[in-house]
């Protein structure tokens, strides 16, 4: 990715938290059970959290990036690439593992992203947003090992 200015960053980072919105809401729509709906629900607005965070500092708003590290379970590398089916025929443990997946994306993005601006202000908003994303990864794990590891 080469990027022309700060702003050329943040619009791509702005339309990449656009998807992660709409991919959550897919899931959320082909979901059969109501408590799995709203949980992907809520995590599509946390990526409209993350996409107002991005236009606060677009117009000049500044922001301190999360203090401390992330968890991580691992519990993804642990899967194998066609344990992860098509969204078609999605049961949960399936979105799970999808939702861990893009997740993980995520984060490898907004750390990309932060080596590559010099602006301080800039970079700290993708250390921040890279926290939150291996947050949400960490949740999904959780999730994935009290509702699928624990019968194993």
């Amino acid at each position: 990715m080469n990027f022309k200015s700060v702003d050329e960053v943040l619009e791509f980072a702005i339309i990449e938290e656009e998807k992660a919105h709409d991919f959550y809401m897919e899931l959320a729509k082909k979901t059969k059970k109501a408590w799995m709906k709203k949980t992907f629900e809520q995590f599509a607005q946390e990526e409209m959290e993350h996409k107002a965070l991005l236009l606060n500092v677009k117009a000049g708003g500044e922001l301190k990036p999360v203090e401390g590290k992330i968890l991580d379970l691992k519990i993804l590398e642990t899967l194998k690439e066609d344990d992860i089916t098509n969204l078609e025929e999605i049961d949960y443990e399936d979105a799970l593992k999808i939702a861990m997946q893009k997740e993980k994306e995520a984060y490898m993005l907004y750390m990309n992203l932060a080596e590559q601006v010099e602006d301080s202000n800039i970079k700290n908003l993708f250390i921040r947003l890279a926290q939150e994303e291996a947050n949400h990864k960490l949740r999904f794990e959780m999730e994935y090992d009290d509702y699928v590891l624990r019968d194993n």
